[in-house]
């Protein structure tokens, strides 16, 4: 059974940072593309950043230059450091998985950024 737990969301101040992690099981984590996308308020879930199994890396050009994804295959983890945040970042973050036949979705950690 697939399960994407993410974690790391909260309130900041435009201009702090964040750090969000994804927690997967019942997939080999290692040969999966992962990626982050996010839902604001009465808006369509949309990218913002992708790893794939080589650790190639895909950004929405929104947060390129203030987002960083990465992995961690040993803990089956994939992470979002977000940094220089600006309210429109606000979101609910979700975790993805994707390739071979499979693409699931975790439940989300809302991320609100104030101005």
């Amino acid at each position: 059974q697939v399960q994407l737990v993410e974690s790391g969301g909260g309130l900041v101040q435009a201009g702090g940072s964040l750090r969000l992690s994804c927690a997967a099981s019942g997939i080999i984590f290692r040969i999966y593309t992962m990626g982050w996308y996010r839902q604001a308020p009465g808006k369509q879930r949309e990218l913002v950043a992708t790893i794939t199994s080589g650790f190639t890396t895909n950004y929405a050009d929104s947060v390129k230059g203030r987002f960083t994804i990465s992995r961690d295959n040993a803990k089956n983890t994939v992470s979002l450091q977000m940094i220089s945040l600006k309210p429109e970042d606000t979101a609910v973050y979700y975790c993805n998985v994707f390739g071979l036949g499979l693409n699931y979705w975790g439940k989300g950690t809302l991320v609100t950024v104030s101005s």
